[in-house]
């Protein structure tokens, strides 16, 4: 088993090893995508449901794409908790590690609105989430050792006891020799306030080994809000981080290597349908190319593929693309 320049473990010829390639642990919720697009939700009277949630669209996009993945996470106990998992468990991604609420939590709804291939909006409701009651006592210590990595989610920072439960699932995979990704995945109606947002933003992005996020996503971090992306990368690397991406939308993306090296990635061209999906496609694929030994300025070409394929179709989770979708854009448009 070795490592790439990222930090990220690589298949080896221990062909019969049952560890997860990768473990994200999270947000589970439903998406409510409207079904009359090119109009304003106030006009829109059918959508479209959806599972939803970022690290589980990672989830289900590494799975897609042949990963072992696992998803460490807590539903509402009736009828969309079920629905989640039954999705999950279809595309492959493992449940074992999914609590059921008992104290009457729901599912998170996103109800999104589609007004033009350059508009769209979503409209959360996020009050006592079922995510958000993630305990510790329902992370196990077995299960994330063995694992290659764990996907942390921003969100589930945002508030106890889910925010303790990611602090013990990084504390174990620090402890063992896990690599950590975490995707910041920033939901400014989830947070109290700015400054608590920077403060833990700050933690986990200091002792994770891989960190990606968009540009506005890293300027929550309130010391990077002035910086350069090279500058942002390099304040990282400081520390445990080994590999840094920053996404800059139809402006491609950047990512920088704690050995110095740096590499700029081109958006692909896409025939929009909505704005929203593109960041857990992106990271879903760029992972699956590291992980499968891929040099990075591959990786981020998976991931801009993978994004330009999911922002074309009216899912997110359900448009997660398989390797020869994301393989034949590359060599179209390259």
């Amino acid at each position: 088993m070795t490592k790439t320049t990222s930090g990220l473990l690589i298949e080896s010829e221990m062909s019969d090893c049952v560890q997860k390639d990768i473990i994200a642990i999270g947000r589970a919720a439903i998406d409510l995508n409207a079904v009359e697009i090119n109009r304003p939700m106030e006009e829109t009277e059918t959508f479209r449901k959806y599972v939803g949630g970022s690290p589980v669209n990672i989830s289900i996009g590494a799975a897609k794409l042949g990963l072992n993945v696992g998803i460490i996470a807590n539903v509402s106990d009736d009828q969309h908790g079920r629905f989640i998992t039954n999705y999950l468990d279809k595309v492959g991604v493992d449940t074992s590690q999914i609590s059921i609420d008992k104290d009457g939590h729901k599912i998170g709804l996103t109800f999104t609105e589609i007004k033009s291939p350059k508009e769209s909006s979503i409209l959360m409701y996020r009050e006592e989430v079922a995510d958000l009651y993630l305990k510790p006592e329902n992370v196990s210590e077995d299960y994330i050792k063995n694992s290659k990595n764990l996907l942390i989610s921003g969100t589930a920072l945002a508030k106890s006891p889910s925010r303790e439960a990611v602090i013990k699932a990084l504390q174990i995979a620090k402890d063992n020799n896990v690599n950590v990704v975490f995707e910041l995945d920033y939901r400014p109606y989830t947070w109290i306030n700015l400054e608590e947002t920077s403060l833990y933003y700050k933690l986990v992005t200091e002792q994770a080994d891989i960190v990606i996020g968009t540009r506005d996503e890293f300027d929550m971090i309130e010391s990077f809000q002035t910086l350069e992306d090279n500058t942002i990368a390099n304040k990282l690397f400081n520390y445990t981080p080994n590999l840094v991406v920053i996404k800059h939308g139809v402006q491609g993306s950047h990512a920088f290597t704690k050995n110095g090296q740096s590499y700029e990635g081109k958006a692909f061209k896409a025939n929009v349908v909505k704005t929203f999906g593109a960041g857990d496609s992106y990271a879903a694929a760029f992972l699956y190319a590291v992980v499968k030994g891929k040099d990075i300025a591959t990786a981020l070409k998976y991931g801009a593929a993978s994004a330009a394929i999911v922002v074309s179709s009216h899912s997110s989770s359900e448009a997660m693309p398989t390797v020869e979708a994301i393989e034949n854009l590359i060599a179209q448009q390259s």
